[in-house]
C-alpha cells in the first residue's frame, strides 16, 4: 500500500474545493487497493475513495480521515453468451471517456451517448450514471466490490444494486447512508457489436440531441462526435482555461414527481416520462399457492422534469453570482454550479441553497444534489 503525503482535494476535485486529509493513500491495482481498504476498516477510521473527483464537493476544513485514490486501469474483451454481443470487464479507476472512447473505435454499441461524462468507471454503476436517455443500467451484467461489512470480494449481479434515476444501493445520498456500503472494483458491460453502419437511433432524449428527424443508421463516431460537440456547447466538458467547466456537471439532479404533480407545472416545462416496469413478475411459492392470483397493482406513471428550467424560470439565469460570492452559475449551462476562481466550498453552498430555495418558492418543488457531499450540509 502507498502511503502518500495528502493532496489538497481542491487539486483533485473538478468544484476545486477541499483542504488536504489527514492521511491519503493510492491504489493502482486491485490488490493493493483491497489491502488498503480492509487495513482502513480495521482502525475505524473516517474513509472515502476518490476516482476523478468530478462528483464530489468537498467542505473547506481538512477531512479527518484516510482518503483513497483508485488508479487502477485496464479493460478485458471477455465473449458474451449473447450472439452479436461482447462483453468488457473494465478496472474501477479507468477513465469512463477513454473507455467509451475504446467501444466506440471497436464498434461496440451501448454507452457512445455517455461521451464526455467526466469521471472513472467504477463511480458509474454508483449513481446509475446516464445521459441523452442511455444509462449504464442498460449494458451493466456484473460488478466486482469488496464489502464494508464483511471484508470480502463479491461479484454481485446488475439486479443486485437497486439501479434506479442517478441512484443505487452504493450511493451515498444527500442525508442519508447508502443501504450498502462497498467499494467496487472492476465493472462489467455487455455491448452490442455494429458495423461501420452504426446503430439506429430511437430515444426520444439522444435523436433531439442528435438533430435527428427521420429513419436510418448512424455510425458511432458520429454520435460521439456530436455529444461531446454538445456537451462542450454547455460547458460540460474539463477545460482548464474555461471557468465553466470548474464544476461537479449538473449539481441538482432531474426531478422524478407523480403524473398529477407534473400537470400543475406550466406546459412549457420540460418533461420526459418514466417507463414503468412492464414485466415485473408476482412469485407465489408453490407450497403456499391456494389458487388466488393477487390483481396486478396499479403503476402510477411517473414524469421526469427538467430541473435546469425550473431554475431559469425561477428567475436565476446563467452567469448568475450573488453579491462578493466567486462562485456562480455556468455561463452555458443553468444546472452546473461553477468555481469562478478560488471560491470556496461555503460560498458554492450559500449559491445551491439559494437556488434550491427559489425553485421552491416559485414551483413547491425541492432540488436535491447530485455530487457527493463530504464536510459541507445544504
Amino acid at each position: 500500500m502507498a502511503e502518500i503525503t495528502p493532496i489538497p482535494l481542491a487539486e483533485l476535485t473538478t468544484l476545486r474545493t477541499g483542504a488536504a486529509p489527514e492521511r491519503m493513500l493510492d491504489a493502482a491495482t486491485s490488490e493493493v487497493l483491497v489491502d488498503a481498504l480492509r487495513e482502513v476498516w480495521s482502525r475505524n477510521d473516517e474513509w472515502f475513495v476518490l476516482g476523478g473527483g468530478s462528483n464530489l464537493f468537498v467542505g473547506d476544513e481538512p477531512f479527518d480521515g484516510t482518503v483513497i485514490r483508485i488508479l487502477t486501469t485496464g479493460i478485458e474483451r471477455l465473449p458474451s453468451p449473447h450472439a452479436g454481443r461482447a462483453r468488457l470487464r473494465v478496472q474501477a479507476g479507468h477513465n469512463w471517456d477513454e473507455l467509451v472512447a475504446y467501444t466506440v473505435e471497436q464498434r461496440l454499441a451501448g454507452i457512445e451517448a455517455m461521451s464526455g461524462i467526466p469521471g472513472t468507471v467504477g463511480a458509474a454503476p454508483v449513481q446509475n450514471v446516464g445521459a441523452y436517455g442511455q444509462e449504464i443500467q442498460e449494458t451493466l451484467v456484473e460488478v466486482e466490490l469488496i464489502d464494508e461489512s464483511t471484508g470480502e470480494v463479491q461479484v454481485v449481479p446488475a439486479s443486485e444494486l437497486g439501479l434506479g434515476f442517478r441512484t443505487s444501493v452504493l450511493k451515498h445520498h444527500y442525508g442519508g447512508a447508502p443501504i450498502r456500503r462497498a467499494v467496487i472494483l472492476s465493472v462489467t458491460l455487455d455491448l452490442a457489436e455494429v458495423d461501420e453502419a452504426g446503430r439506429e437511433i430511437s430515444g426520444e432524449q439522444l435523436r433531439r440531441a442528435l438533430g435527428i428527424t427521420g429513419d436510418g443508421m448512424l455510425p458511432l463516431s458520429d454520435v460521439r462526435d456530436q455529444i461531446l460537440a454538445t456537451r462542450a456547447a454547455k460547458g460540460m466538458l474539463l477545460d482548464p482555461e474555461d471557468p465553466d467547466t470548474s464544476s461537479a456537471g449538473s449539481f441538482f439532479q432531474n426531478l422524478i414527481v407523480p403524473e398529477v404533480v407534473a400537470a400543475q407545472l406550466p406546459p412549457e416545462c420540460p418533461r420526459w416520462p418514466v417507463q414503468p416496469d412492464l414485466d415485473a413478475a408476482t412469485v407465489i411459492p408453490l407450497e403456499s399457492f391456494d389458487g388466488y392470483i393477487p390483481p396486478t397493482p396499479v403503476v402510477r406513471p411517473e414524469v421526469k422534469v427538467s430541473a435546469a428550467w425550473l431554475i431559469e424560470n425561477a428567475g436565476i439565469s446563467k452567469g448568475f453570482r450573488l453579491p462578493r460570492s466567486r462562485a456562480g452559475i455556468s455561463t452555458k449551462h443553468a444546472l452546473a454550479l461553477t468555481n469562478r476562481g478560488r471560491a470556496t466550498a461555503g460560498e458554492l453552498a450559500e449559491l445551491a441553497r439559494y437556488i434550491q430555495a427559489r425553485v421552491h418558492s416559485e414551483f413547491g418543488l425541492l432540488l436535491q444534489p447530485e455530487p457527493v457531499l463530504v464536510g459541507i450540509e445544504l
